[in-house]
This record gives structure tokens, C-alpha cells and sequence, in this order.
């Protein structure tokens, strides 16, 4: 097969000219833009990495300091709250009323305790256990005693108790 004579047409020999230094224009053209749109890409990518450190950084910063005041709130920390539990009382068929009256008394006797460092009490935690240990509950001419079986410490004060009669 042969290929035309084209190339010696004056015409076609322009056009083919004209196509090819078209083709080297537009991809010069298609080359600067191109450049252009990924330089600012670059810079974007660069600015939000910036960015990026930069939050990092105020987030280490912030947890730093989150860290700390939990450290100086928990030195602070105080009894709010008593609560007094009696475990066994069904053991000793005790009625709801007498139960609480229990509870009650246990919970005056220490009431001076709310609003306390933890740490305060803590250390007085022996002279707790004797003094709600040492006493004894006359209810309904019939004596009790009580032994702590538990003792919680936080910002509520949780004590579970179990009654001995007849002392």
C-alpha cells in the first residue's frame, strides 16, 4: 500500500506545520497551567501541615493542663455525702424502721465529717471504726451493735454495716 504524496503539497505540508507547532503551544500552555494549579496545591498542603503542628501543639498544651487541675482538684476533693447500708438485717428480721432508725443514728454520729478533705479522713479512719463500732443501739428495749464490714472513701462517704444483738 502506498501512502499518498502529501508532503509536497504546499497546503498540506502547513497544515501539518500548523497542527504540530499547535500541538507544542497547547502543551506548553496545558504545562504552565498545570504548574500553576499544583503550586497552589502545595501551598495549601503546606499551610494546613503548618496548621496541623500548630494544633497539636495547643492540644498537647491543653491536656498538659487538664492533667494538672485534675492533679490540684483531686487534692481538694471533700466528703459531700454519707451513706450507711446495713447488710444483714434480714438476718435478724429487722423491720424497715428500725433498720433506718440505725441508719440514721450511724449517719449523726458522723455527720461532722461532710465537707472534709478525703485525705482528713482517711487518716482518721481507725477512730471512725471505733466510734461507730463502740456504740450501742437501744431500740425497742433490745440492744445492737454494729461492726463496719466496709468502708468506701470518695466524695461520698459509703459504709456497710452488720448489726450484732443481744451485746
Amino acid at each position: 500500500m502506498r501512502i499518498p504524496p502529501y508532503h509536497h503539497d504546499k497546503t498540506w505540508q502547513r497544515f501539518f506545520a500548523g497542527m504540530a507547532i499547535g500541538a507544542v503551544i497547547s502543551w506548553l500552555v496545558f504545562l504552565q497551567l498545570f504548574g500553576i494549579l499544583q503550586e497552589k496545591q502545595v501551598r495549601k498542603i503546606a499551610g494546613l501541615k503548618e496548621e496541623i503542628v500548630d494544633l497539636k501543639n495547643d492540644i498537647q498544651i491543653w491536656q498538659q493542663d487538664y492533667i494538672q487541675l485534675n492533679k490540684e482538684n483531686k487534692k481538694k476533693l471533700t466528703i459531700q455525702d454519707i451513706k450507711i447500708n446495713i447488710i444483714n438485717a434480714e438476718q435478724y428480721k429487722l423491720d424497715s424502721y428500725t433498720k433506718f432508725r440505725i441508719e440514721e443514728s450511724v449517719k449523726n454520729d458522723i455527720d461532722h465529717l461532710i465537707a472534709k478533705d478525703i485525705e482528713t479522713v482517711y487518716k482518721s479512719k481507725d477512730l471512725l471504726k471505733k466510734a461507730i463500732e463502740n456504740k450501742i443501739f437501744e431500740i425497742d428495749d433490745r440492744r445492737y451493735k454494729v461492726e463496719i464490714s466496709e468502708l468506701f472513701l470518695f466524695t461520698t462517704l459509703s459504709i456497710d454495716l452488720k448489726i450484732k444483738q443481744g451485746v
